[in-house]
């Protein structure tokens, strides 16, 4: 039998009347995302509009490296999180994938205008992601009540979008500083990303208690290492997240698209497009917080077919005759919903799932798959604007998320955590 334990037996019953802090430990994680986030953003704000309008990528071409640059990550998702759980080294691990997205700048400032050198810096950046969240997101589960999950990843995912929102405006002020001089964004970008791996360093705490809990489990299992990679599938409720997770990723077109058909519809100018991911952003701050706080209250398994809901909304108003502006405002707003309602909602209702010794790479097997499914979004969203027209690929993405709902809603466990639940521990065969 495979035990999952998502309470301390000797921790006090949920306070539900009393307003409850975030840990220490999610506020570091918090600031050192934010800081991390600045760095990245200042030098991919614009990446969809280089590749597509600037090198002249097809759609086909500019889905297949949208999906790579993040799917590829997949190997080192699971092996960073496999890492992170042997001996509790979350806190390690995911300062190398910090510093890893931090010397990415460099490749950037010595890339010239090398395309492949600059490809080659994106997917450093990518990998350095791809070994620090799962960790990270372990360390965040390992600190906080499991009552208190939805209300913890919402800080952290507010404090990290507050990174991606000041990044592109710290990037396009120096780029008008210093008349346009990249090199100086390539410089400033690398020189906060060491910043973040130094908050991590001082900041984050270095988990002696986990570690000791990961060492006991992995004492008491002994596996292979692959079989240890696929541990966490021997519980009935977390395979039912991870299809509904595949599921859904499958037909869920990647935000770069949404912005390149808002850009189409609207003819908006080449200057004004980097700033539309700010909208969606800026939505995504206001909400992960509350939608964090409902999920805690209601239960993590709504808000997280909500949030699709919301997305396939916003497919549907870009079909819709509606005026411009209205559809721009919207569409952005419906971006940012779907984001606080899924992204960290997601990790608070499989975290919980898992023993503290497997809860690092449990949760980057749930992150891999996403990647990987929505690698096959993109490069399918992308022939089908090639075949056919962005109307055409939009009509069936919308479709297929459609029917993907009324699928997940089915897949989904029930989830425990709503107020007034107990934690209890959780047996599944």
């Amino acid at each position: 039998m495979y035990l999952a334990t998502t309470g301390r037996p000797d921790a006090p019953p949920p306070r539900t009347g009393a307003r409850r802090r975030v840990g220490g430990t999610v506020l570091a994680l918090g600031t050192v995302s934010l800081v991390t986030d600045i760095s990245s953003e200042m030098v991919t704000a614009v990446l969809p509009l280089y590749l597509v309008l600037g090198l002249g990528l097809s759609p086909l071409q500019f889905g297949f490296l949208d999906g790579l640059f993040n799917g590829a990550t997949a190997l080192v998702r699971l092996l960073g999180g496999h890492a992170a759980d042997r001996g509790g080294r979350h806190k390690r691990v995911a300062g190398i994938g910090y510093a890893l997205s931090a010397c990415s700048r460099l490749g950037l400032l010595l890339a010239g205008g090398a395309t492949g050198w600059i490809a080659a810096a994106l997917a450093g950046d990518r990998l350095g992601k791809g070994i620090r969240t799962a960790p990270r997101d372990a360390l965040i589960t390992l600190s906080s009540p499991p009552e208190d999950l939805g209300r913890a990843f919402g800080v952290h995912r507010a404090m990290d979008t507050t990174g991606a929102l000041l990044g592109p405006l710290a990037a396009f002020a120096l780029l008008w500083a210093t008349a346009d001089a990249y090199d100086a964004v390539f410089v400033v970008s690398f020189c906060v990303g060491v910043l973040g791996v130094l908050l991590l360093a001082v900041l984050v705490p270095g988990g002696a208690a986990s570690a000791a809990t990961a060492r006991g489990a992995a004492g008491r299992e002994a596996r292979p290492r692959a079989a240890a990679l696929l541990a966490p599938l021997r519980s009935a409720p977390y395979r039912r997240i991870l299809g509904a997770t595949a599921l859904l990723g499958a037909v869920t077109v990647g935000d770069a698209f949404v912005y390149l058909l808002l850009q189409r519809r609207l003819d908006l100018a080449v200057t004004w497009f980097p700033f539309l991911p700010l909208g969606a952003a800026a939505g995504y701050l206001l909400l992960a917080v509350p939608a964090g706080r409902l999920a805690d209250r209601i239960g993590r398994r709504r808000p997280f077919l909500y949030g699709h809901g919301a997305i396939l909304l916003a497919y549907a108003l870009l079909l819709s005759p509606g005026p411009d502006l209205l559809v721009l405002g919207v569409v952005l707003g419906l971006l940012g919903v779907f984001y606080a309602a899924t992204d960290g909602v997601l990790m608070a209702l499989t975290g919980p799932l898992l023993p503290a010794g497997r809860r690092a790479s449990g949760l980057a097997l749930v992150q891999t798959v996403q990647a990987l499914a929505r690698l096959f979004a993109a490069t399918g969203f992308g022939a089908a604007w090639t075949l056919w027209g962005p109307s055409t690929a939009l009509v069936l993405a919308a479709a297929g998320l459609s029917a993907a709902l009324g699928g997940a809603r089915f897949l989904l466990p029930e989830d425990p955590s709503a107020e007034g639940h107990p934690s209890t521990e959780r047996r599944s065969s």
